[in-house]
């Protein structure tokens, strides 16, 4: 049986190198200041489509990602690895979204997309750590939902079998197609890129990539239309304006910093005088470091 599998992926800031300059006066992250990455939990998910993609013939992964153009980065990342097509949302008015936006979003567009049997993702984003965008997708859509996904079983007779990873153990569950499932770090890893793939789909871009593009490039992309990447905005979803972006953000992000924990000075004694062994107790559990 043939699949229309949907892979949501992000691009995120890469938080491990959180600078001064990461976070915007309105509160925003400030994505032009920190280095881009394919999330990392997406990445496990889009294992799963693909592995469903290898044991179903004639399947389809289709990518969908929001964030600016230069998103399609991740769209060609994920069609080197096995995925047939993407779609980068983008749109000024989707700047700022939290997660009840963003959830809003995605929803319209795979609303748009339609006739999909199965929508994949990671668990969650590696700069926001909330796990909700998921789950809120598909209370919109008024599908159900397996969360904390490490593989899937089967998939057949309109249901897929799941195994969960959760705090105290493995679970698993059945659940009607289609549904959204939402994948761990835990999962197996994503497959490295194909040396065929790359050499197919490394000039894939999309319109806004179009634009800076030489003439000989865009005539390759009108020959072989496989290797156009799709740009849906606000309006081609028929997403409200109140619910995206900032208008449809309730929550609101105070400040964001870098802490660094370093090494405190050692304490010593010297010697095995009572009095100075008792100050070091004492010492040690004022700075709670026992007791």
């Amino acid at each position: 049986m043939s699949l229309n599998i949907v892979v949501l992926a992000k691009q995120v800031p890469d938080t491990r190198n959180v600078g001064k300059d990461a976070m915007k006066e309105d509160g925003t992250i400030n994505r032009a200041a920190l280095p881009a990455i394919f999330n990392p939990e997406d990445l496990n998910a889009l294992e799963q489509a693909l592995r469903l993609k290898d044991a179903n013939p004639g399947s389809t992964v289709t990518m969908l990602t929001m964030g600016l153009p230069r998103a399609a980065e991740i769209i060609r990342e994920a069609m080197y690895r096995g995925a047939d097509s993407g779609i980068v949302l983008t749109d000024r008015a989707l700047g700022g979204a939290d997660t009840l936006a963003t959830s809003y979003s995605l929803a319209q567009a795979a609303k748009k997309i339609g006739n999909f049997d199965i929508i994949l993702g990671g668990r969650q984003a590696i700069d926001g750590d909330t796990a909700q965008v998921g789950p809120q997708i598909a209370e919109k859509l008024g599908i159900p939902q397996v969360t904390y996904a490490e593989e899937i079983l089967e998939l057949k007779d309109g249901y897929v079998v799941v195994k969960r990873r959760l705090e105290n153990g493995v679970e698993t569950v059945k659940a009607p197609l289609p549904c959204v499932v939402t994948v761990n770090g835990s999962a197996a890893e994503c497959r490295p890129r194909n040396a065929m793939r790359l050499q197919k789909y490394k000039y894939a871009a999309s319109p806004s990539e179009q634009a800076t593009l030489s003439d000989t490039r865009k005539e390759l992309l009108t020959k072989r239309p496989f290797l156009n990447i799709s740009e849906w905005n606000a309006a081609f979803v028929e997403a409200d304006p109140q619910q995206i972006g900032l208008a449809g953000s309730p929550t609101k992000v105070k400040s964001i910093e870098n802490v660094v924990f370093t090494a405190k000075e050692n304490l010593t004694i010297d010697g095995d005088n009572d009095d100075q062994i008792d100050n070091l107790m004492k010492e040690l559990i004022a700075n709670h470091t026992i007791g």
